[in-house]
């Protein structure tokens, strides 16, 4: 399945379950039902993207929504990329694809969460938001303590932009 050659595209209803059994291959990733990957698949597609190795096979995913009355916001929900496929900047491509596609539309910054320690995240957004010159705020969204009643970790808000893309600085 590793293969340097992936298709990008938006996602369609008929992914949900590829993504649900893609999300369970990516721990440690918070799983969610195959309803909810039916509605990021359609109800978003929008704001998600989907990646495919050259057999047509599901190996990458990004979710994401715009927060009710900003829509110069993307919201990062989740990245997804098969073990095989990691190593090869997949999350990277497909981030900055998503976020050149959204862009006419006014979209200017990226939020998402990530939890204290989650290194490959952290390395992801970081080279996306200095590949964008997005300056970036770290502020905690939802505590351990207050949210999770300490059973899980902080989820630390990383909000960047306003963006610019290659294509604006031309």
């Amino acid at each position: 399945m590793e293969s340097d050659i992936f298709t990008l595209r938006k996602p369609e209803a008929a992914d949900g379950l590829a993504l649900h059994k893609l999300v369970e291959r990516c721990s440690p990733l918070d799983p969610n039902s195959i309803y909810c990957n039916l509605l990021h698949c359609s109800h978003f597609a929008d704001t998600a993207i989907a990646a495919e190795n050259a057999d047509g096979e599901l190996v990458g995913f990004i979710s994401g929504y715009q927060p009710p009355g900003r829509a110069d916001t993307l919201f990062i929900w989740q990245v997804a990329v098969d073990a095989a496929c990691r190593g090869q900047k997949l999350g990277q491509k497909m981030l900055l694809a998503l976020t050149e596609r959204l862009a006419p539309a006014g979209v200017q910054y990226i939020e998402t969460t990530i939890t204290p320690g989650n290194v490959a995240s952290e390395t992801l957004f970081a080279r996306v938001f200095a590949a964008l010159s997005a300056p970036v705020e770290r502020s905690v969204l939802f505590s351990r303590a207050v949210h999770f009643g300490g059973e899980h970790e902080d989820e630390m808000l990383y909000r960047a932009g306003p963006f610019k893309l290659a294509t604006q600085n031309s």
